[in-house]
């Protein structure tokens, strides 16, 4: 019987995140002040020091808190999968493996970096933390690191998640958070957007403006992000590395490494470990995938852009749609971000990685075929990553290559059967790539010399 799975003992939990920025080939470009357009750090009001300190850090590797390393222990480290019965349904000579994040206790990996942020909140005198959550993953995450953390948690969560999944919303107030529909009564960015737009499905950019607007207004709050900053990322840093002691058990190296990416944490968390080896010469292949009506890097301009609709967060230099961009009601909310991460974006520009945007509907197909053939139902987000996985081992059944592929499976579907039954039932549309409203949009962005 082959091997399916490979392990890793607790002992070998990685005591290190990885930290990308000091191995890059350029220099990654400084975020701005939103109001004086001046390089800066994260905003003090919003960030603890020690997180701002992880922001712009360049030593390569920072040392994981004991007692973070003690509570990743909880569901660390986690299994990766030789899709051997996969491979049989597509009759493809390609090796394909997956490292599954969906066996945290919140279901995905958004909980490697809320458990680091909230014990720094914690460490620093921080009694609440505001959030935003699009697919309602990171808002679980974070519910359940304030909750052992012993702080209060506020989310905004995006109004057409908070329609489409109730258990979500139901599972962070089990963990003790107070979850809002976004937009909300609650801030006054909120109000504004409900008042213009009674309809509004909201983003995770008018998401992101509430919850800065709650921390920036209370003395005992802080803003807590779950991607896109640097620190975020590196946090995630813990899967790659798991992945790669994991491909060594094996006796393997990825030829192709694939993840989905809505603001980045979740691949980058497993791909910027190996992005060191490429740069020193490996030959190796990383796709990111997006939805093709949210497509941030495939069709958006690489320019300075706000983090958030209000324009109070921090300016970064990224692929955009325009921070007042509100994408089309897909089912993979985690995706429907107008911005992505500053790393995924420079490390796009300069050809280091490749992006590649896909439609709902043949994600589904892919989604289900892998239900079927492996057992997990993967969420919505990183099933685009799997009609990629599945495109790229068609093509080793075409040239007869055996290459090995990697997927970054990031979490299970459990609480999105609403868009399963959608798809199952020929109700699923896709959506097409909004480029009016995109156009609209790109022309509120900040002027930066």
């Amino acid at each position: 019987m082959p091997v399916t799975k490979i392990v890793l003992g607790e002992n070998e939990i990685p005591t290190s995140w990885y930290n990308v920025l000091p191995d890059l080939p350029e220099p990654l470009p400084p975020i701005l002040h939103p109001a004086t357009k001046e390089p800066t750090i994260l905003p003090p009001p919003l960030f603890p020091r020690s997180l701002d300190q992880q922001e712009s850090s360049q030593e390569r590797y920072i040392e994981i808190p004991e007692e973070v390393q003690d509570i990743y222990k909880m569901w660390r480290p986690t299994y990766l999968h030789r899709a051997y019965r996969l491979e049989k349904a597509l009759d493809t000579p390609a090796k394909i493996f997956y490292k599954y994040e969906g066996t945290s206790p919140a279901g995905s990996h958004k909980l490697n970096t809320s458990v680091a942020q909230a014990y720094y909140n914690k460490k620093e005198g921080v009694k609440r933390l505001a959030t935003e959550t699009g697919a309602g993953q990171w808002g679980s995450a974070l519910a359940m690191g304030c909750q052992l953390f012993d702080l209060e948690c506020k989310v905004y969560m995006v109004r057409v998640s908070y329609e489409q999944k109730p258990y979500r919303r139901i599972m962070m107030e089990t963990w003790g958070a107070n979850v809002v529909s976004s937009p909300s009564e609650d801030t006054e960015i909120g109000r504004k957007i409900r008042k213009e737009d009674p309809d509004c499905s909201g983003s995770l950019g008018i998401a992101i403006s509430e919850a800065v607007e709650d921390a920036a207004t209370r003395d005992d709050t802080m803003y807590s992000l779950g991607s896109v900053l640097n620190h975020v990322l590196m946090h995630q840093t813990i899967i790659g590395q798991e992945a790669k002691k994991q491909l060594e058990k094996a006796d393997a190296y990825p030829d192709i490494i694939i993840g989905c990416i809505g603001g980045g944490s979740n691949f980058a968390g497993v791909f910027l470990p190996f992005v060191k080896d490429k740069l020193d010469g490996r030959k190796l292949s990383i796709i990111c995938v997006e939805p093709e009506a949210c497509p941030t890097v495939t069709k958006g301009p690489y320019t300075w852009d706000f983090g958030d609709v209000a324009g109070m967060a921090p300016i970064a230099k990224m692929y955009t749609l325009g921070h007042t961009f509100v994408p089309p009601r897909i089912h993979a909310g985690g995706l429907r971000y107008h911005g992505m991460a500053p790393i995924v974006s420079h490390l796009n520009k300069l050809g280091i990685i490749e992006t590649r945007a896909e439609h709902q509907v043949p994600v589904f197909k892919s989604a289900v075929m892998f239900a079927r053939a492996e057992g997990i139902l993967p969420a919505p987000e990183p099933a685009h990553a799997i009609k990629a996985v599945v495109d790229e081992a068609l093509k080793c059944k075409e040239s007869g290559e055996a290459k090995t592929i990697l997927l970054a499976l990031s979490g299970h579907g459990h609480f999105d059967l609403g868009a399963y039954d959608e798809y199952l039932s020929g109700k699923l549309e896709d959506y097409e790539y909004p480029k009016e409203l995109v156009e609209e949009a790109l022309k509120q962005l900040p002027e930066v010399k």
